[in-house]
């Protein structure tokens, strides 16, 4: 690829477990991941830490999902904490081949029953003159809230992320409507990567026999070269949503 090329992969990985937790997923999960190869790769569900999984699991990883796996592959990472329970905690983590400047994560929870971030790093690409912004979303369930998350995202954008600098926003939009992406496209200029490629946001739920169109990859300052949906019998025994990546050529 070129200098200017950027691969991006956003994943629900379900806490390193398959749909409705059959099988620990997470080591399977890491050689799909490598083999796919992104420059960024934007997950969600991601666990921190869990102890009782840690004792049932004899292959439990020893360190966090995030480090296990990022490897040696993705040599920066950064971990947004959101759901922080007895046994452990889990939330978005962002992988990255490049040097991740700054991070920050911004709590947009709406209920103490779900709680929810906006993952945002900055991320210094060699040879590009502004850092690439990358924010990873896992929006709320309810429509009501995931306005108010959407007000929040927005506010955040316009706020701390300059207007020529590039930036994806990827995730979980829990949003089978497309309301929340079209506010991103008409206010904020945004581009979905696969509604500009086939006309249509992916189908990415459940990975199994996907139906709702529930995850996006939303870019401003890049061009569509490709977008994929990576399913297929061993990709939906990984999680209960479908990967999505992007091949994008920054303007």
């Amino acid at each position: 690829m070129s200098a200017d090329t950027l691969h991006v992969v956003t994943f629900n990985i379900h806490k390193g477990f398959s749909a409705f937790a059959r099988r620990l997923t997470v080591h399977d999960l890491r050689d799909k991941l490598r083999a796919v190869g992104a420059d960024v790769v934007m997950l969600q569900e991601v666990q921190g830490l869990h102890e009782q999984h840690a004792v049932k699991h004899a292959d439990w990883p020893a360190m966090p999902q995030y480090e296990f796996l990022a490897d040696s592959l993705w040599s920066d990472f950064a971990y947004g904490r959101n759901a922080v329970y007895d046994d452990g905690h889990h939330g978005n983590a962002i992988l990255s081949r490049y040097p991740i400047r700054r991070w920050t994560n911004e709590d947009v929870s709406m209920s103490p029953f779900e709680r929810r971030g906006l993952l945002h790093c900055e991320i210094d690409v060699p040879g590009w003159p502004l850092p690439l912004h990358c924010i990873d979303v896992h929006l709320g369930l309810l429509a009501i809230w995931r306005r108010k998350q959407m007000d929040r995202l927005r506010t955040r954008i316009e706020l701390q992320v300059p207007a020529a600098a590039p930036l994806i926003v990827a995730g979980d939009f829990n949003d089978w409507t497309r309301r929340s992406g079209w506010r991103l496209s008409r206010d904020l200029g945004f581009t979905e990567v696969f509604e500009h490629t086939s006309g249509r946001a992916a189908r990415s739920f459940p990975a199994s026999l996907p139906v709702l169109q529930l995850d996006r990859i939303y870019v401003r300052g890049f061009t569509v070269k490709l977008a994929h949906v990576h399913r297929g019998r061993l990709f939906a025994k990984l999680s209960d949503h479908a990967a999505l990546s992007a091949i994008l050529t920054r303007q």
